[in-house]
């Protein structure tokens, strides 16, 4: 049976969806950090710091950063931790690539890169410590499969981090937010990244997203605990927590 789902505001096949999305980030994967600053104005750095402050983590600990494009996640978590392993996963090669050349780039020449779906881990039970995905959930055809998988590699009392955008913002800033979403970023890609498409993916697919309330119960339905979120820059973005028990 063929179930359907959304890429972006488009209806389309499940078996499809991932395919679609791939081809989205295979085109800006070498645009993809010069975007990032333009149309999150920089703020985008702030919100993966808030991830590195929440590490709980210390001395040596494995550090599994799912869909880490390019690496700006396990960069700031390696830089704070050397003593980490750090494994950096995406199921897009392009991205994949970007990644590898940036963490070597900023020296780290021991990291582990994997080319593989969050759905489907290919990573043993109980291997993980910290388990990172930042912007890259909304991305994932089949949420609640990634969860699982996420709360499967975990070890006890490992830890879940998930920095993503909400469909819900600071409703004095909703009517801003949604003209700069939809008229500001497609341009800003077509002129950056030479794709408007891709971009007006990337903004549609927000608002498919689950709202922070809802992923909070998809976290605890996947096995984790503790679950816990907090929203910034007036409800854009959350970072999830959670805790493998």
């Amino acid at each position: 049976m063929t179930h359907s789902h959304s890429f972006g505001f488009t209806p389309i096949a499940e078996h499809d969806r991932q395919g679609a999305v791939n081809q989205v980030f295979a085109r800006v994967a070498s645009r993809y950090d010069v975007m990032n600053d333009a149309m999150s104005m920089g703020l985008h750095r702030l919100w993966k710091r808030a991830v590195l402050r929440a590490v709980l983590k210390r001395g040596t600990f494995r550090h599994l950063d799912v869909a880490g494009g390019s690496g700006d996640v396990a960069r700031l978590i390696r830089g704070a931790h050397p003593a980490a392993e750090t494994t950096l996963l995406d199921i897009n090669p392009a991205m994949l690539a970007e990644g590898r050349r940036n963490l070597l780039n900023a020296g780290i020449t021991n990291a582990q890169f994997i080319t593989g779906n969050a759905e489907k881990l290919p990573l043993p039970d109980n291997s993980v410590d910290l388990y990172t995905i930042a912007f890259g959930l909304r991305n994932v055809t089949d949420i609640p499969a990634a969860l699982k998988e996420a709360a499967r590699v975990l070890k006890p009392g490992g830890q879940y981090m998930c920095l993503e955008f909400t469909p819900e913002v600071n409703p004095a800033l909703q009517p801003l937010y949604d003209a700069y979403s939809f008229h500001i970023i497609p341009r800003l890609g077509a002129l950056l990244a030479k794709d408007k498409a891709a971009y007006q993916y990337l903004v549609e697919s927000i608002r498919r997203f689950p709202n922070r309330f809802s992923l909070e119960q998809l976290m605890r339905d996947a096995g984790l605990h503790a679950v816990r979120h907090r929203t910034m820059s007036g409800g854009i973005v959350a970072l999830h927590e959670g805790i493998k028990p």
